[in-house]
């Protein structure tokens, strides 16, 4: 992964750059509406082909699931864990997640391999 240069200036080896990220919220209703669900326990994850160089990340944390102070813990928790495991990915996926309320009594070591999990049946799909 090359260093993430922020707005600062400074490099950052360990950034969520926008590049990789879902922004627009007409890139998550296409995925919610073409992509293939799968259900893992505490989230939901919707997986799009997008025929791109890169694979794109995007996260949704409703406000049934807490205050912003969980839903931002556990938006950090899957942006870590997304960016340890998207080489795993390979390029050309829009990804989503979407929490459960379950997500907050979840382990981050959980996280971890439902997220890994999810990003190997991906790639093995798009052989």
């Amino acid at each position: 992964m090359k260093p993430h240069i922020n707005s600062k200036g400074a490099k950052n080896r360990y950034g969520f750059p926008k590049r990789m990220r879902l922004l627009r919220s007409v890139d998550y209703r296409k995925v919610y509406s073409e992509g293939r669900r799968r259900s893992l326990d505490f989230l939901v994850a919707f997986a799009l082909a997008n025929g791109k160089s890169m694979s794109r990340i995007g996260l949704t944390v409703p406000r049934a699931v807490g205050g912003s102070v969980e839903r931002n813990r556990i938006k950090r928790r899957l942006r870590e864990t997304t960016r340890n495991h998207l080489a795993e990915l390979g390029p050309g996926w829009d990804i989503v997640f979407n929490v459960r309320q379950s997500a907050k009594q979840v382990k981050f070591a959980a996280i971890e391999q439902a997220v890994h999990r999810f990003f190997l049946s991906c790639a093995r799909d798009s052989r």
